[in-house]
């Protein structure tokens, strides 16, 4: 490694705390690390810091959590005072404003978890499965004022396989992006601009994505699936009650969409082919194979699931 950098490191959620524990055993000098608030979590609604605010705890990093940045002169004052040659961002979810990106002596590089342009935006991994693509990867881009449209320093790819879920992928590239970032810092490459075709958006994820349409066909509702969870979670509706689908594949089979379909396993009819859920969870309780939640649950065929 070349002269150790001094650095702020912004991220949240566990996707980012490889690259802070990698950036810390490298030695570079991590004058502060940003992260989201403490939220309300847990039945008692108790302030939990997020994952990379325990982990800088954990290093004895000091950790700043402003609410917002993006008008906050004061915010902005105290974070070129700390005098960087970087600032690493990785997830942290706040949108940094002009005099915070121009700050850095080598700018703010991102860690994004796409093959830029291809899923610009708050939720590239889930996109990646949903839509079924046949490879991802992470992008180290040097931030400006646009949505992830900065210049590119360093790409790493990894092939997706028919039944890749977001855990696998998410997993796979943020050890990924901890690698590339130390590389992007020591090699300092030449940034080079995005292509001006092929761009994609991923927005932020709502509960409303986690539905599953019967009238899609079941290799789409396989993938949703897959791409869902653990947040927000592919579910259905049964009698007023939410059913959490965890594991399905897409079989043969026919029917009204959303019929359950007669046979041993629970199969349901789809606006093509038929979606067989493997596990469940019903509100309040633990997940479970199909065959054991029928055993207890009655969901006899020709049943209609919402």
């Amino acid at each position: 490694m070349n002269k150790p950098l001094k650095l702020a490191f912004m991220g949240s959620p566990d996707f980012s705390v490889p690259a802070l524990h990698a950036l810390h055993a490298a030695g570079h000098e991590i004058r502060a690390v940003y992260t989201q608030p403490p939220k309300p979590a847990g039945r008692g609604q108790q302030e939990t810091p997020c994952p990379v605010h325990r982990a800088a705890l954990a290093l004895g990093l000091e950790v700043r959590t402003p609410a917002r940045v993006k008008r906050d002169t004061a915010e902005h004052a105290a974070f070129a005072a700390l005098e960087l040659d970087v600032a690493v961002v990785a997830a942290y979810g706040l949108i940094l404003p002009l005099p915070m990106l121009d700050a850095p002596r080598r700018g703010c590089l991102n860690i994004h978890a796409s093959l830029l342009p291809r899923w610009r935006g708050a939720a590239p991994i889930h996109a990646a499965i949903l839509h079924g693509d046949t490879e991802s990867g992470v992008t180290i881009m040097r931030m400006e004022e646009g949505l992830d449209t900065g210049p590119m320093l360093l790409k790493g790819t990894v092939p997706l396989g028919p039944r890749a879920t977001t855990p696998e992928l998410h997993d796979a590239l943020s050890a990924m992006g901890a690698s590339l970032i130390l590389r992007a810092l020591d090699e300092d490459p030449p940034a080079v601009p995005q292509p001006e075709t092929g761009t994609t958006y991923a927005a932020k994820l709502t509960k409303a994505d986690g539905l599953l349409d019967w009238t899609q066909p079941a290799t789409a509702l396989d993938a949703r699936v897959r791409a869902m969870n653990p947040w927000p979670g592919a579910y259905f509706s049964h009698r007023g009650e939410v059913l959490r689908a965890l594991a399905a594949e897409p079989v043969e089979g026919s029917g009204a969409p959303g019929e359950i379909l007669p046979g041993p396993a629970l199969t349901v009819a789809c606006g093509k082919g038929a979606l067989r859920l493997t596990r469940l969870q019903r509100p309040g309780r633990g997940a479970m194979d199909a065959d054991a939640l029928l055993r207890g649950y009655a969901l006899p065929p020709g049943t209609i699931l919402g």
